[in-house]
């Protein structure tokens, strides 16, 4: 995958953020993207091979390993910033199409044309909807990983030392896992910026209802 043209398109939805909105793409990118390409990633490189149990017996170490590790942080913190980050793609699309709405009109009637969209990034009608989907759909995400973690991981920590007794193992086998307090203090480290977006999507969910119901309510009056 290129994070790099990832992060580019990520990017260009600064603009029509709020300053909520351009928090959260701070600590997704400095915070939870570039401490996974940076760290995270070479933390857990080496959890198959220094995954180590005290038998010889041939597939034992690989059943116990999979048995223990269902599914790689990794993998998982990678198909979480992947999901969490369209809906940000959407909302620049949704402009995009507003903005080569507006081109069309002006090619086909001329330069006197009526605007339909004065300010194309203006969150105003569909475009409303579909920043605030989007902000609901992000916290969902991390929410929904969140638990994935802690059912798959209690607590979200490793310990040190785990005992397997799968079949093809001769008996109960002592596992060790490699470098648990480094992945342990990672682990955590993802875990608590995750509920800090939650709460920042939520923060600007709010916002952009009750300044939804604000100018209505001066619209009326």
């Amino acid at each position: 995958m290129n994070w790099g043209v990832f992060e580019g398109l990520l990017s260009g939805v600064n603009k029509y953020s709020t300053a909520f909105g351009r928090v959260w793409l701070s600590l997704v990118f400095i915070f939870r993207l570039l401490v996974y390409l940076v760290a995270a990633e070479r933390v857990w490189s080496d959890d198959h091979k220094d995954f180590d149990c005290n038998t010889l017996q041939p597939g034992c170490t690989n059943v116990c390993f999979d048995h223990f590790f269902p599914i790689s942080h990794i993998r998982l913190w990678a198909l979480q910033l992947i999901l969490v980050t369209c809906p940000s793609l959407l909302v620049i699309m949704h402009v995009a199409y507003r903005e080569a709405k507006e081109q069309r009109l002006r090619e086909t009637e001329g330069d006197k044309y009526r605007r339909i969209y004065p300010n194309p990034g203006k969150k105003r009608g569909g475009l409303w909807w579909t920043y605030l989907l989007s902000l609901i759909f992000k916290a969902g995400v991390d929410v929904v990983f969140l638990y994935i973690f802690y059912r798959f991981y209690t607590n979200y920590t490793l310990p040190r030392m785990v005992k397997c007794e799968l079949p093809p193992c001769p008996n109960v086998v002592d596992c060790f896992i490699s470098r648990p307090t480094e992945k342990n203090i990672f682990t955590l480290f993802m875990v608590v910026t995750t509920c800090v977006c939650v709460a920042l999507n939520l923060v600007e969910a709010t916002y952009l209802i009750g300044k939804r119901c604000h100018e209505h309510l001066q619209a009326r009056g």
